[in-house]
């Protein structure tokens, strides 16, 4: 058979019925992607090249104005480093704990359900409902975390208002509410790990820390490496806990807003819908970057 007979052969019924069946099933993801995000990306788009009126209405065509502006405007790139900085805090240490404790998690323990289900419940709660409980949390008046330093004999914290310290308070509420999460998909990817890599590891003479830096990080390196993107793109999106803890009016608000807060403060507060969505692709643009960056990095360090 000529290639240019089996270029132009018609597929046959089984192969027509298997296309169709194909497309129907993934139709639902497909419409949901389109719908959810690609068509609210190029709405966005469009309306970062305006400036809106009142209401939606009477929009003004101003092409790169907003993006112009957004180059330099100071907050913007303040807000820039707060998220970047956010993010460099709370994935290496919710990826460490997350680790630690999935390999706890994966041993044979008493309880050890009960401890998954413990750790997975911050995944659960609603961000509004964990930030008000961190709130109290951090009261600098009635707070246990500053009871609890004046009983070891040091100074209250003003964890919230303090422009030095609201970051890092922020970046902890980060670390505890993704643990679960991290913990479930690690604890997923350590039980496809074979155990007879262990036991050779262990003939070789390899203690805790060796089997866990040469065998179990390797072998879960697809796992770590899925969450680290994820968690990036959470992280880089962080807007419940800032917007919950910190008001415009704090001493903290400049050392502290994200790109997302300051989106929605431009779009919802000041109606400058069109300058926020530019503050949008901005966002998304790092976003893109990072990404592809780590695609790029992940041939060095993933096994698969």
């Amino acid at each position: 058979m000529t290639i240019s007979n089996m270029v132009k052969r018609k597929p046959t019924k089984r192969q027509l019925n298997e296309w169709y069946w194909a497309w129907f099933l993934i139709a639902p993801t497909m419409i949901g992607l389109v719908i959810l995000n690609i068509i609210p990306i190029v709405q966005t788009l469009y309306l970062s090249l305006f400036r809106t009126g009142d209401f939606g209405q009477g929009n003004v065509f101003v092409g790169l104005d907003n993006y112009i502006r957004m180059l330099s405007d100071v907050q913007v790139w303040r807000a820039t480093a707060n998220t970047l900085l956010y993010t460099i805090i709370v994935i290496p240490i919710s990826i460490s704990i997350s680790l630690v404790v999935a390999v706890f998690l994966n041993e044979k323990i008493f309880a050890r359900t009960t401890y998954r289900t413990i750790y997975f419940i911050p995944m659960i709660a609603a961000p509004a409902a964990v930030t008000m409980v961190w709130k109290w949390l951090y009261n600098n008046q009635f707070g246990i975390i500053n009871y609890m330093l004046e009983g070891i004999g040091l100074s209250r914290v003003d964890w919230i208002n303090d422009p030095n310290v609201a970051l890092i308070s922020v970046s902890i509420i980060g670390i505890w509410s993704i643990i679960g999460y991290n913990v479930v998909l690690m604890l997923a990817g350590l039980q496809e790990i074979p155990k007879d890599y262990y036991e050779a590891s262990m003939i070789d003479g390899a203690g805790p820390l060796s089997k866990l830096l040469n065998v179990t990080i390797p072998l879960l390196s697809p796992t770590l490496f899925f969450i680290t993107v994820t968690t990036i793109i959470q992280s880089m999106q962080v807007f419940d806990f800032i917007y919950m803890m910190i008001d415009v009016t704090s001493p903290a608000y400049d050392s502290t807003v994200s790109l997302v807060y300051l989106f929605y403060n431009n779009s919802f507060r000041y109606s400058e819908r069109g300058y926020g969505s530019a503050i949008v692709m901005l966002l998304l643009i790092i976003i893109l970057i990072m990404t592809v960056f780590q695609m790029k990095a992940q041939k060095k360090w993933v096994n698969y």
